[in-house]
């Protein structure tokens, strides 16, 4: 099973959330995980996974350009059908609490919608999210004056989506 984690990201925020999504996808048994950042990720190498993670930066509420303009390229798949009920999952970062964390990810799900995909969330029935409360993926405040990049709670997130993804794409495949 094929896992394919692709992030943009200006600094290191939005990177190491990808990573601990990634890191949580790795621990489910048969799981191949791929991580490319933006600006190296291969459209078409979108069929032949079996689940496809994509995440950014909140941009006043919606997707980085970087992101967008590489999503807006998946018009060849689409028309051919090429991620329909592929596992997607989706991811953000924002500099503040209240910086449109939800709106974002409501904007990274909508072209999987399109495409076809069975978007997966976090319920709060895992452990990880039962506090933190977002359903759509995950989104991490991290603000600019910390010195932190990344808070402990947005790693334990982040691995707990990409552990749900793997679950969820096994359950899907032959390799129950």
């Amino acid at each position: 099973m094929k896992i394919y984690v692709v992030y943009d990201s200006e600094g290191e925020h939005t990177r190491a959330l990808a990573e601990s999504i990634a890191e949580g996808a790795a621990r489910v048994n048969g799981a191949e995980v791929y991580i490319d950042h933006v600006s190296t990720a291969d459209v078409y190498k979108l069929s032949e996974m079996d689940a496809i993670i994509w995440g950014c930066p909140g941009h006043f509420g919606t997707i980085s350009s970087g992101l967008k303009s590489w999503i807006d390229r998946l018009g060849y798949l689409w028309a051919n059908g090429k991620l329909v009920n592929k596992i997607g999952a989706v991811f953000c970062t924002t500099a503040t609490t209240h910086g449109g964390i939800e709106a974002t990810m409501l904007n990274l799900i909508t072209p999987m919608f399109h495409q076809g995909m069975i978007v997966v969330g976090l319920p709060g029935s895992i452990p990880e999210n039962a506090l933190y409360g977002s359903y759509y993926g995950v989104g991490v405040p991290c603000p600019p004056d910390s010195t932190e990049v990344i808070s402990e709670q947005g790693l334990v997130l982040g691995r707990a989506l990409g552990e749900r993804v793997a679950d969820v794409t096994k359950s899907f495949s032959n390799e129950r």
